[in-house]
């Protein structure tokens, strides 16, 4: 029996991937490796917790929606936030996001550049 999917939109696809990728881009994960299924290491899942916390934040997106974009359920899109709030003690942490977070503004509030075809 094949696992149920919610369907998901093609630019929430897109906004999670950045969002992924610009944690790679800092920490030296690999971005296949964060959205893989199954079992990640622990630096992996930290990695995704990040860019599921930035999903969130940064896009404004519900924790069920998070949960939907990362093939998880809610719960665990909830566990990795708070995780992520909770590690934003550690000023490296909260640097890091609040970089990152300020990336996603400055590229979502460019205007839209539509490509001739």
């Amino acid at each position: 029996m094949e696992d149920y999917r919610v369907p998901v939109a093609e630019d929430d696809r897109i906004k999670a991937g950045v969002a992924i990728h610009l944690v790679a881009a800092r920490t030296g994960t690999r971005p296949d490796r964060m959205t893989a299924g199954g079992r990640l290491d622990p630096r992996t899942s930290k990695a995704r917790w990040l860019a599921m916390y930035l999903s969130h934040v940064a896009f404004g997106w519900s924790l069920e929606r998070v949960g939907h974009v990362f093939g998880l359920n809610r719960a665990t899109a909830g566990a990795a936030c708070r995780w992520a709030e909770d590690a934003r003690d550690a000023l490296v942490i909260d640097d890091l996001l609040t970089e990152l977070e300020g990336c996603i503004q400055a590229l979502y509030q460019a205007p839209r550049c539509e490509l001739a075809q």
